[in-house]
């Protein structure tokens, strides 16, 4: 090896590191897609599900809930399940960050672009 050129395999090392991750990164952000997350209200009378990155993909109403008095309540109960189903997408797109950084041997609290 020639002087003054030691640190090019590890840089080497250190790119190959980085493409991996990039790999992993967008892998994981496929299956962030097809992971789904439930969030519910009044008890299970409204459910939303939504994908881990956050999207909306269902609602499910309960019936029961359908009286024209009560417009305000069915609107409240709709939006809080929906809140709930986010907060769930966000919750499991960080366990799932989290599982991924710390495979790649990465401090589980870093702070990557995205």
């Amino acid at each position: 090896m020639l002087k003054g050129l030691g640190g090019l395999g590890d840089m080497a090392k250190m790119m190959k590191s980085a493409q991996d991750l990039q790999a992993k990164m967008t892998e994981m952000q496929e299956d962030l897609n097809n992971l789904t997350v439930v969030g519910e209200s009044g008890a299970g009378l409204v459910k939303a599900t939504a994908s881990a990155k956050g999207e909306l993909k269902g609602l499910d109403i309960d019936p029961s809930i359908f009286n024209g008095d009560d417009k305000e309540v069915v609107e409240d109960l709709i939006l809080a399940a929906i809140k709930d189903a986010q907060t769930k997408a966000a919750e499991r797109s960080q366990e799932e960050m989290t599982k991924l950084t710390e495979s790649m041997g990465l401090p589980k609290d870093i702070k990557l672009p995205f």
